[in-house]
């Protein structure tokens, strides 16, 4: 059954019971109001009759033996009648000309009470009270016949509106099935109308996000698979070439000429090491061994690293921190790697004369630290797809100085592993700069002696 079905049939069970209960609750209100009126006008003399009943049956122990007796008809009007009933309906006594029929039908009735229990039922009759009897059975009907045809009236109105609500309210949950059935068979990236602001609106965009990632997602797997085989065919295919001259030669393999098959090993072997330590970053798998590290020391030795490919390309790096800088809790290891892809990445594409700047900043909860350089930027298009795996800006520049397009994806997860942030702006010809905090993690009173080493004076170039 379908939601539309079920909403209509749930708003049109709510509107057929409450058309039923306010024709009950009218029907008992009007009932009583109309007996207390019929009631009310001959509510002493019944008070005085049912009284003498009640001496009789109290005086004659508890039987309604001799009660025929009683000259209690002396007491009514000529059109008057009195007609006395056991609980079983047996008649007990009859006064006056009026027939039992119309005495019950038309008469006033009240209990004959004794100790709590009704032990008979008396009714009183004369022409005003039929008269109000007849009024009240008058209204009472009128009134049902008005309820009845106001509440068929109003199922009438009412139900066809109920099931254009129900239509209307489903009407966004329609729009989305053949873009979710398209998903199912593989259509990733399909997107579904948003019609409007409310919940239905949020799942369909929440739907849509969704799709997109699904579709990014299966396209980063296959590049994936692409990129792997386009890395691993280099090495492999050198590897092959040089085998195959060498057992062509039959001769006897130099030293020298063994070189080219190491390099391509090793590049082998970097680009499986790299792999292992991404898949283990991103499985949230990565150990880390983490200790107070003096931040500020850590980068002036990659700084020193990387030196003297600086000096050869004329490209000036220099390191600016805050005085008091503290020490905190990191893995040396993992984060000299991030911070060596940064720099790495910042010399080689910063034309000579240029300069690379690094700044580490205290702030409230860690360390900010921005790594900026002068070089040839990058445009804003390749900006959100810049860590991921095998991402490249410019794919025949990066191949021929070397760069596999791992490095930036491996420094956001061993950062993400710090439970810290990485960010990129830039812009074409005017420099790139990588903005990495990283949380203090609950050590910032570590000795004072410890976090005043190497940054004591506040600035290192």
């Amino acid at each position: 059954m379908s939601v539309t079905r079920k909403l209509f049939i749930t708003i049109a069970a709510f509107i057929v019971a409450m058309c039923l209960v306010f024709a009950f609750v009218t029907q008992i209100v009007l009932k009583d109001i109309l007996d207390v009126m019929v009631e009310a006008s001959r509510k002493e003399k019944v008070e005085y009759l049912s009284g003498l009943f009640v001496d009789h049956y109290e005086k004659n122990g508890g039987s309604w033996e001799g009660v025929q007796q009683l000259q209690i008809g002396r007491n009514i009007d000529r059109n008057a009648g009195l007609l006395l009933l056991s609980r079983e309906g047996e008649r007990l006594y009859h006064a006056g000309s009026v027939p039992d029929q119309t005495i019950t039908l038309f008469g006033i009735r009240s209990r004959i009470p004794k100790e709590g229990k009704t032990v008979a039922f008396l009714y009183y009759y004369d022409p005003e009270v039929a008269h109000l009897s007849k009024l009240r059975m008058g209204i009472r009907d009128s009134t049902t016949v008005l309820l009845i045809a106001g509440a068929i009236i109003f199922l009438l109105i009412s139900l066809p509106v109920a099931y254009w609500l129900s239509k209307r309210l489903t009407a966004p949950l329609r729009l989305m099935i053949p873009a979710i059935d398209r998903l199912g068979k593989g259509e990733l990236g399909i997107q579904a109308p948003v019609v409007s602001r409310d919940e239905y609106g949020k799942t369909a965009k929440a739907f849509n996000q969704m799709s997109k990632q699904l579709q990014q997602a299966e396209e980063a797997r296959k590049n994936l698979v692409a990129d792997v085989a386009h890395e691993l065919r280099t090495p492999l295919t050198v590897l092959q070439g040089k085998l195959e001259w060498i057992q062509q030669r039959g001769q006897p393999v130099r030293p020298e000429n063994l070189l080219p098959l190491q390099d391509e090993l090793i590049r082998l072997n970097r680009l499986v090491d790299d792999l292992h330590q991404l898949s283990l970053a991103e499985a949230k798998k990565l150990p880390l061994d983490q200790k107070p590290t003096d931040l500020p020391v850590l980068l002036r030795r990659i700084i020193d690293r990387i030196q003297p490919d600086a000096d050869r390309k004329g490209v000036e790096i220099r390191l600016h921190c805050d005085a008091g800088i503290p020490p905190i809790s990191v893995d040396p290891h993992r984060i000299t790697q991030v911070f060596l892809n940064l720099l790495t990445n910042a010399l080689r594409y910063t034309p000579p004369g240029g300069s690379v700047k690094v700044d580490i900043t205290k702030k409230k909860e860690g360390l900010q630290i921005q790594v900026s350089d002068t070089g040839v930027g990058i445009p804003p298009e390749h900006l959100p797809h810049l860590f991921n795996r095998f991402y490249r800006t410019d794919e025949s520049r990066a191949r021929n100085r070397g760069g596999m397009g791992l490095g930036l994806a491996i420094a956001r997860e061993f950062v993400l592993a710090h439970h810290g942030t990485i960010e990129v702006e830039s812009a074409p010809d005017q420099g790139t700069t990588f903005i990495v905090e990283l949380p203090f993690q609950g050590i910032e009173g570590a000795s004072a002696d410890f976090a005043a080493t190497g940054s004591r004076n506040g600035k290192v170039t």
